[in-house]
């Protein structure tokens, strides 16, 4: 099992925002640091609980997914089928 700083740098690494966003991506890893640590119980909940908070604001910092989901793709490929009278051609089974 990955410990939480090793989960929160894979989750800052998948977002792309370390560069952009430094000082939180650190205080997100001492932050996973500090649940990591098998210490005060009480300080384990108060830095998970932080850490929650930390990662949700890099989360709403980070750029959007270049990735298409499948109902873009879709959407993308019935553009392409429109003819000049919005109407949609068929393909031939």
């Amino acid at each position: 099992m990955a410990s939480n700083v090793e989960a929160t740098q894979a989750e800052i690494d998948h977002l792309r925002i370390g560069e952009s966003a430094p000082g939180l991506a650190q205080l997100a890893l001492s932050l996973a640091a500090a649940v990591d640590n098998p210490g005060n119980v009480t300080a384990q909940s108060n830095a998970a609980r932080e850490l929650r908070t930390v990662l949700e604001a890099l989360r709403k910092l980070a750029p959007l997914a270049q990735e298409k989901d499948a109902v873009t793709a879709l959407s993308d490929e019935l553009a392409a089928k429109r003819r000049g009278d919005g109407l949609v051609r068929a393909r031939r089974a």
